[in-house]
């Protein structure tokens, strides 16, 4: 759709700060002149894994450097920062479970996976206190300023401030929202916005659900309960299972990944307060531990502060 897209200059605007830590910490290790060997290596794994890249990614990177100079496909300190960037991209633009023929294997450079034919159904989930309900209302936003007739369901019927905080965002960008009281049952509320999203020719209808049970085993049961019911009323439903991430939360948010997968089929993460951290090199983490698409990138308050991820202008304006 490209409704989320966003200039080169926007993401290095956004990424400073990541930008900034990165620079610095390249440029004390890869100084003019200095020879390619083992120490130098050492160091440079010590500052990706510092950026965080994480261990595992940063294990695979610095092999595959190694292995290049042995080959002599680099041979000064000059040639690291653009191999990386192109074995970066490389990285984030395919996904390995993806089958030859899907459009995944090629390219992560999309925004919404979107219904053949009535109501596109995205199912939202993440821990509260990750930027799940502004993230909701930034995607609602641009899809209805775009011409979309977007419903909003409050699924997570555990707090009532997180239904109020969703009428209150539904009312101002002016979307239509359902609800119930608090402490009634998520998958009952799932099934009138599904009943109301078809009855209504809604264009996307977009599912929060409780970012925090008492046991993982709660979590896990409520989502799937969400899951099982828009797919038996919509068919395909839900056709994104988007999970927002804090960026802020560097390693964490991979582990926050990992709970919310064994609940739910996610085929997007929302990595939400990007501009805020140093920490950018979590991204790379993610699709490199997780083989999960970064699908969009939450950089400022403003409902306008989302963009699609371009692992293109991701890269570029991570290293420029």
């Amino acid at each position: 759709m490209g409704f989320f897209s966003k200039t080169a200059n926007y993401l290095k605007d956004r990424l400073g700060k990541t930008r900034d830590k990165i620079a610095s910490s390249l440029s004390s290790v890869l100084t003019l002149g200095r020879k390619i060997d083992e120490d130098l290596l050492d160091e440079l794994e010590e500052t990706l894994i510092s950026d965080d890249i994480g261990v595992e990614t940063t294990l695979k990177l610095v092999s595959e450097l190694r292995e290049a100079y042995k080959k002599k496909q680099i041979a000064t300190t000059d040639d690291i920062i653009p191999f990386l960037k192109e074995h970066i991209k490389s990285s984030l633009g395919s996904r390995r479970s993806a089958s030859p023929g899907d459009h995944e294997s090629r390219d992560t450079r999309y925004d919404l996976r979107m219904a053949q034919s009535g109501p596109t159904v995205i199912l939202v989930a993440g821990v509260n206190g990750t930027g799940k309900t502004t993230s909701i209302a930034k995607l609602a936003y641009i899809l209805n300023k775009n011409g979309k007739k977007v419903l909003l369901a409050a699924c997570d019927t555990f707090r009532a401030a997180a239904v109020e905080q969703l009428s209150i965002w539904a009312d101002r960008i002016g979307v239509q929202i359902v609800k119930h009281k608090t402490g009634s049952d998520p998958a009952a509320v799932a099934f009138d916005a599904c009943d109301a999203a078809l009855a209504r020719n809604v264009d996307i209808l977009i599912l929060d659900t409780a970012g925090r049970l008492h046991t993982q085993k709660d979590l896990m049961m409520q989502l799937t309960k969400i899951h099982d019911v828009a797919a038996r009323k919509i068919p395909g439903a839900p056709h994104e299972v988007l999970l927002v991430l804090d960026a802020t939360t560097g390693q964490n948010a991979i582990s926050q990944a990992k709970l919310f997968r064994e609940a739910t089929n996610v085929t997007g993460i929302v990595l939400a307060k990007l501009d805020g951290t140093a920490r950018g090199g979590i991204v790379i983490a993610i699709k490199d531990q997780l083989d999960i698409p970064v699908k969009f990138v939450g950089l400022g308050e403003k409902l306008e502060d989302i963009a699609e991820f371009d692992p293109e202008n991701f890269v570029e304006a991570l290293f420029s």
